[in-house]
């Protein structure tokens, strides 16, 4: 049985929910994690999300634009990385094919 870092299992979660279309399987498939696992760590997740969901809101309300503009610059950065990413995937499928001749 793997161990896994707590900022690994965080990243994970955060790229599933980061992607409105994606389904467990196919993140847990593109990243190599058991589909019951990526599952698990989703709903611990949950459980800590809804404890603090209060003091997030606060937050993010008195916090105003400021806020809105860092979760955009975030949100932005994100889907730079993840296509930086695919695009690595793809290379890396392309080569590995190339050497089994």
């Amino acid at each position: 049985m793997k161990h896994y870092p707590a900022e690994f299992k965080a990243d994970v979660v955060a790229l599933y929910r980061s992607r409105p279309g994606a389904t467990i399987k196919s993140v847990a498939s593109d990243l190599g994690v058991n589909t019951e696992t990526l599952r698990n760590w989703i709903r611990a997740a949950d459980g800590r999300r809804s404890g603090s969901h209060s003091a997030s809101t606060t937050a993010a309300t008195s916090g105003g634009d400021g806020v809105q503009a860092e979760l955009a610059a975030a949100r932005k950065r994100i889907r730079e990385l993840e296509e930086e990413r695919d695009i690595l995937r793809k290379g890396a499928r392309y080569f590995a094919t190339e050497t089994r001749w």
